[in-house]
């Protein structure tokens, strides 16, 4: 499964914790928090969890049998563009990602990259996720698109939302045959018909406004209906994928990724919290595990699924990590990245 985060939100994530750090005594020594880059995770067709480095340009791939971490460069480009963003394994058995502004595929036999060009001049290539009809669809945040390209010929064909500055996230294959994507700006959730490219939206109740949800991720839930987190409120939220209709449950702490868990439930991340929760599609009900923390900074949790080992697989972005958890005993491993120091902020840290 697909997960992802926006480079807006990994902004808005470096925001929480110099703020959460400068509130505490000027006195204390300044301290760096250096953010290193994994990002979106998926299992690959391999067996293997492929995952994105956000600000490190690279693709990486973990075992679950060992652990051990394989790094893969993607083609450089300036350092502002650079960064892929979200990962999924295509129906042709490569590897699809986004990122630089393009569409990627990497393949697992030989380890080729290519990348193809989006045509429109304004593009901000976000999610991807393998589609019903056989394409790879895309979110395109800055064009205000959704897109889908071709595997078998590279060929991109794009839909504009009908929404003016969408703020658009992720996206992924629903139980009725439609791609549903999320719109953190305008604060809906979207679909869009793969046969014919007709779009219809529904907004999320305005419980928050102006500030609104933000939704994030956006996942098929075990009980055929779409589950989403939200990036600025403390729930979680799921739309019939037959009726529209949407509803919400309070958490913890804002909510970023979430997956369909080995038990049935969802577990989400709520990074500035340091939180990995599941909830019952049942009963609503939520369950906490908190996640190891150093020098009082908040988590950097970006992304999380489940493997093909039955295990949690997530990515923190500040602490440069590949996670384990067990959802039967809760235990946390974590995995070290060996690429590092790609962008650094300074912050006060109270000890």
């Amino acid at each position: 499964m697909n997960k992802i985060i926006t480079i807006v939100y990994l902004t808005l994530l470096v925001f929480i914790m110099i703020s959460v750090c400068s509130c505490k005594s000027s006195s204390t020594p300044s301290k760096s928090i250096d953010l290193y880059g994994p990002n979106a995770i998926t299992t690959g067709p391999d067996g293997n969890l492929w995952f994105t480095e956000a600000w490190g340009n690279k693709i990486g791939k973990i075992s679950i049998n060992d652990g051990k971490i394989t790094e893969y460069n993607v083609p450089a480009v300036s350092h502002s563009t650079s960064g892929t963003i979200d990962i999924t394994t295509g129906p042709d058995g490569n590897l699809w990602f986004t990122g630089n502004n393009k569409i990627g595929k990497l393949s697992p036999k030989d380890d080729k990259i290519i990348e193809y060009d989006i045509l429109s001049a304004n593009v901000g290539t976000n999610g991807i996720t393998a589609g019903p009809d056989g394409n790879l669809w895309f979110t395109d945040n800055q064009g205000n698109k959704i897109g889908k390209i071709s595997p078998k010929n590279g060929k991109i064909t794009d839909y504009s939302v009908p929404t003016a500055n969408a703020g658009l996230n992720d996206i992924v294959a629903g139980p009725d045959g439609n791609l549903w994507f999320t719109e953190g700006a305008s604060n809906k959730i979207g679909k869009i018909s793969p046969t014919t490219g007709n779009i219809i939206e529904y907004p999320i109740p305005p419980d928050f406004l102006p500030v609104g949800a933000y939704p994030t991720d956006i996942v098929n839930g075990p009980d055929g209906n779409l589950w989403f987190t939200e990036g600025e409120q403390n729930q979680i939220g799921k739309i019939s994928s037959a009726t529209g209709v949407i509803t919400e449950y309070h958490s913890n702490g804002n909510s970023i990724s979430i997956t369909v868990g080995p038990d049935g439930n969802l577990w989400f991340i709520e990074p500035a919290v340091n939180i990995i929760s599941n909830i019952s599609p049942i009963t609503g009900e939520i369950t906490d595990y908190s996640i190891p923390t150093t020098d009082h900074v908040p988590g950097g949790q970006t992304d999380i699924i489940t493997g093909p080992d039955g295990n949690l697989w997530f990515t923190d972005i500040n602490k440069n990590i590949i996670g384990q958890l067990s959802p039967t005993t809760g235990i946390i491993t974590e995995y070290s990245i060996p690429t590092r120091d790609v962008t650094e902020y300074q912050a006060t840290i109270s000890h």
